[in-house]
């Protein structure tokens, strides 16, 4: 069974920093790459980052330089540190594992990021 299970969301002011986890089981974890995405009430799912299983990465322009993207093999983890926060980061964010060699893309369940005065 597959499991993505995200962590670390809250509540922040502006200008504050936050570090979200995603622990995943019952994939090979080296063999996906792991994304960030985050929906904001009444709006679609956007794509917030991505990483590799070689380590290179991509952002959303409006998170460039103020998020960033890593990954732990040993620990089956991902993670998405997040500084510099404004009001309209805030979101559900969900992590998702994607193998386009294996044809399969699991998502999480969602964390909450509140940022506000």
């Amino acid at each position: 069974q597959v499991q993505l299970v995200e962590s670390g969301g809250g509540l922040v002011q502006p200008g504050g920093s936050l570090r979200l986890s995603c622990v995943a089981s019952g994939i090979t974890f080296r063999v996906y790459a792991m994304d960030w995405y985050r929906q904001a009430p009444g709006k679609e799912r956007d794509f917030v980052a991505r990483i590799r299983s070689d380590g290179s990465t991509n952002y959303a322009d409006s998170v460039k330089g103020r998020f960033t993207a890593s990954r732990d093999s040993a620990k089956n983890a991902a993670f998405l540190q997040m500084n510099s926060l404004k009001p309209e980061d805030t979101a559900v964010y969900y992590c998702n594992a994607a193998s386009v060699s294996l044809g399969r893309n699991f998502w999480g369940q969602g964390t909450q990021v509140t940022v506000s005065s």
